[in-house]
């Protein structure tokens, strides 16, 4: 009976495991090794963990307007890094790099890198590094 029990638990500990790693493999949802730049209006920016997310409406040549929504860090990645809540606000103009989406329809991005230019309110605000 207890080395049922003990299988069990092992059995249960390896595939919460493989589920955690899998949740962190950016490789299948993003094309890691490139780097595209968007340039737009945050729209929403959601602070909070395992992972926050901002959208921004970035306006083509055309005056068409597209949601893209980033892929940020965690809470505390952020919050090391100089961002809190308050950091960001709906309306700000932003510059965003980072790591397309293997699907080219989906309009997403890893975000890699955050610049807030200054503006006569606002101090530029710079944030670069690698979601965890």
């Amino acid at each position: 009976m207890k080395s049922r029990l003990l299988i069990l638990t092992f059995v249960a500990a390896l595939a919460s495991g493989a589920s955690a790693y899998a949740h962190h493999s950016f490789a299948g949802t993003y094309q890691e090794g490139q780097v595209v730049t968007l340039e737009g209006t945050v729209a929403e920016f959601n602070i909070r963990n395992p992972h926050s997310f901002i959208s921004i409406e970035v306006t083509d040549k055309n005056g068409k307007v597209t949601r893209w929504g980033g892929e940020w860090g965690g809470v505390t990645q952020l919050s090391q890094g100089g961002v809190n809540r308050f950091t960001l606000k709906i309306g700000d103009k932003i510059i965003i790099e980072g790591a397309p989406p293997r699907d080219s329809s989906d309009n997403k991005i890893l975000v890699r890198k955050v610049v807030r230019p200054a503006t006569a309110i606002s101090p530029e605000f710079t944030w670069q590094g690698r979601v965890q």
